[in-house]
């Protein structure tokens, strides 16, 4: 067995290299360790083959994983090689995988950064707080070793229905400006397959058109809000597979007309915006609300708010309109389900009811086909 008196840091540290000294003075700074190759046998000379000689042994700070619960650095002294007759410029022949190039982490606290903020949902501030190192060297790690798990062609697997939802991915700039992503998920497994940037047709068409043809085969079904950009990347990418409008949207555009108009009737009535002891104001959340999930104190309320506020009864009838959208989903046979929603989407484009109603029947006749596609396809966005 080994005298070495450091042998026992080496075991520690478990890593291939030599420990050289270990500065632990501060207990309120993290604890610095010192260490080098272990060097067996000089290389040669790529040029000559001639023994190589030390050129230099620069230092190189790296954050390593917390050890004793207190942030760790390695200081690496680094061989740099140089030939004896100069033929070629100097250069590093480290053979261990301590830290790749120019990184700031070593491999092991990489991959660890990446699995804690992946795997484990923890932030990079938490991660970096934990490794007392900034915030930027951790993310950088993060995207490094990260973008090799995403890129894995066998990560995604086989998928049966995918489905396209925009997700606002951040503000920026003084104004805060709005930046929108297209997230691309498997709905039949509730998986986030990727992100692209934007909520155009250009992201998911060439994302979905980089996966190989025998990937696109497999899926039958594709799932979307009430977005024409979608669905054109839906026609040029994957034209086999049917297309089905997510109920939760389709519910979330007939709450919608129904706001627009609550909003209308709101200003035509009282000449203003909704104040908080407005009838209508005070009525906008039990409007959105199911009915059956009303109690009788809720309807109650409910009744007497839309008397109050709602004269000739337009907010009523879209309120109603809403409640008749959501029964499209009580219904099991997809033939009944078809008649239903053509009938309804007719209806509701009666002259006599409010303009926000009749557009809604519009928008109902136009997605008529992917609305009716979900009572053969049963899959939805929501998986809660």
């Amino acid at each position: 067995m080994e005298s070495d008196a450091t042998r026992m840091c080496e075991l520690l540290v478990g890593l291939p290299v030599r420990i050289l000294g270990v500065d632990d003075v501060d207990a309120d700074a993290p604890i610095v360790v010192f260490v080098e190759h272990r060097v067996d046998r000089r290389p040669g000379c790529p040029e000559c083959g001639q023994v190589a000689r030390v050129k230099d042994r620069p230092p190189v700070l790296l954050v390593d994983l917390p050890c004793f619960g207190r942030p760790t650095r390695l200081v690496w002294r680094k061989h740099r090689w140089r030939c004896p007759d100069a033929c070629v410029a100097s250069w590093t022949g480290e053979d261990i995988e301590l830290a790749p190039p120019r990184a700031a982490l070593t491999t092991r606290a990489g991959r660890w950064a990446c699995r804690q903020v992946g795997r484990h949902g923890r932030t990079v501030a938490d991660v970096a707080e934990e490794l007392g190192c900034d915030w930027h060297t951790v993310n950088d790690a993060v995207v490094a070793y990260g973008r090799v798990l995403v890129e894995d062609p066998d990560r995604i697997g086989p998928v049966r229905a995918v489905g396209l939802d925009e997700t606002l991915f951040c503000r920026e700039g003084r104004w805060r400006r709005q930046l929108w992503c297209t997230s691309i998920v498997n709905v039949a497994g509730g998986q986030l397959l990727d992100l692209v940037p934007g909520r155009t047709a250009t992201g998911p068409i060439r994302w979905l058109e980089d996966r190989d043809d025998a990937w696109r085969a497999n899926i039958r079904w594709g799932v979307l809000d009430l977005s024409g950009p979608y669905r054109r990347a839906f026609d040029v990418a994957l034209p086999h597979a049917g297309q089905v409008a997510d109920p939760f949207h389709v519910v979330k555009v007939a709450n919608s007309h129904l706001d627009d108009c609550r909003r209308r009737v709101q200003n035509d009535t009282l000449g203003h915006r909704g104040r908080k002891h407005d009838p209508l104001y005070r009525a906008r959340r039990l409007l959105t609300k199911a009915h059956e999930r009303l109690d009788e104190r809720g309807t109650t309320k409910l009744t007497g708010l839309l008397h109050a506020g709602d004269p000739n009864g337009e907010v009523r009838m879209a309120w109603h309109a809403k409640e008749v959208v959501r029964s499209i989903y009580d219904i099991d046979d997809p033939t009944v389900a078809a008649d239903f929603v053509a009938r309804l989407a007719l209806d509701l484009q009666d002259r006599e009811l409010p303009p926000e109603v009749r557009s809604l029947g519009r928008t109902l006749q136009r997605w008529q086909r992917q609305i009716v596609a979900w009572h053969r396809a049963h899959v939805t966005q929501r998986t809660d």
